[in-house]
């Protein structure tokens, strides 16, 4: 690079403030632009003679928009879900698409188990019924609770995120099982939790089910009715991973007949969701069981401050080393 040549980062997407951080890694090196968008057609022209581009997960880039990079090094996403970016056609293109799969583990990690205890143990549920002040104030509300300790938990993906659940699970003294065809032997005996050969093993034994596999053709809408009828009854369905993995209007009939106790749900498929969406619809009546037994978040289970800066900060060192000409890590294409 010359003396007076400086490189270029576009950032999009981010809901974290001024490039403050951004600016402390890359200043000495590049130009940092943010671009607010609400579309991706609002890249263009923007991104075309970026040196690289930073995005999060409000964004979605496809291959119309990588077809106009014409120097771009390195797509890095902030953050661990790639299904937004056409990674398959940056490599075509010769850019190397990564994540940064490390910033928020324990976040979520803890957010699952948190919402875990708020549905298995009634404490939702009460804080929502008890709002009306006609009703009694006593316990019967949730009967029947099950004791924990002993019930199973189980996890469906267990990389970075589901292992640090499942040591979270077994902490409360759960039976901890997973299902993941693609992980390699021995994690189980390591975390001292036992594998399954088939989804549908642990869809019959959990009492839990907590998601944490990424978005792929194989896991979008995994858990829909079909599947969902085949869990325990009377389970409770966790999903902090993404949003496509669960057939969201699928949970309310399961929900009504009982089938499912309770579901919390961090991440949906659209978001914001659609005001009419029938989960929602279904969970904000006072009068359907979705009211007491749902809980919704607006996709925060990876949220602290200092998973947030973890975030920004390895992206922009991911940025750096692909400037400099040096090797890269957690590319995912």
């Amino acid at each position: 690079m010359s003396p007076d040549k400086r490189f270029r980062v576009v950032v999009a997407g981010s809901q974290h403030g001024p490039l403050d951080v951004e600016t402390q890694v890359l200043g000495d090196l590049a130009t940092l632009d943010y671009v607010e968008l609400s579309s991706e057609e609002q890249l263009w022209g923007k991104v075309d003679d970026a040196d690289a581009y930073m995005m999060f997960h409000t964004v979605r880039i496809g291959s119309a928009t990588i077809e106009r990079m014409r120097q771009c090094k390195l797509i890095v996403r902030c953050g661990v879900g790639y299904d937004n970016v056409d990674y398959a056609y940056a490599r075509s293109r010769g850019i190397p698409v990564a994540n940064v799969p490390d910033y928020g583990t324990e976040e979520v990690a803890d957010s699952a188990i948190g919402l875990t205890l708020a549905l298995t143990r009634g404490i939702a549920f009460q804080n929502t019924l008890l709002r009306d002040a006609t009703v009694a104030w006593h316990f019967d509300h949730v009967r029947p609770l099950r004791r924990l300790r002993g019930e199973t938990f189980g996890i469906v993906g267990l990389g970075r995120i589901g292992s640090a659940v499942a040591v979270r699970a077994k902490a409360l003294g759960m039976n901890v099982v997973f299902y993941d065809p693609y992980k390699i032997d021995g994690y189980d005996k390591s975390l001292g939790i036992t594998r399954l050969e088939s989804l549908d093993e642990l869809l019959a034994s959990a009492l839990v089910i907590s998601c944490h596999c990424p978005l792929t053709a194989e896991t979008e809408n995994l858990f829909a009715a079909p599947t969902i009828a085949r869990m325990r009854r009377g389970a409770y369905l966790i999903n902090t991973a993404r949003g496509g993995i669960v057939d969201t209007a699928a949970l309310v009939p399961a929900i009504e007949s009982g089938q499912l106790a309770g579901a919390a749900i961090d991440v949906l498929p659209i978001e914001p969701a659609p005001v009419d969406h029938p989960l929602l619809v279904a969970w904000r009546n006072p009068s359907h069981p979705c009211h007491t037994r749902v809980v919704l978040n607006a996709h925060n289970a990876f949220y602290s401050e200092e998973g947030v800066r973890d975030m920004r900060v390895k992206g922009s060192e991911a940025c750096r080393r692909a400037l400099l000409g040096q090797p890269l890590r957690n590319v995912i294409n």
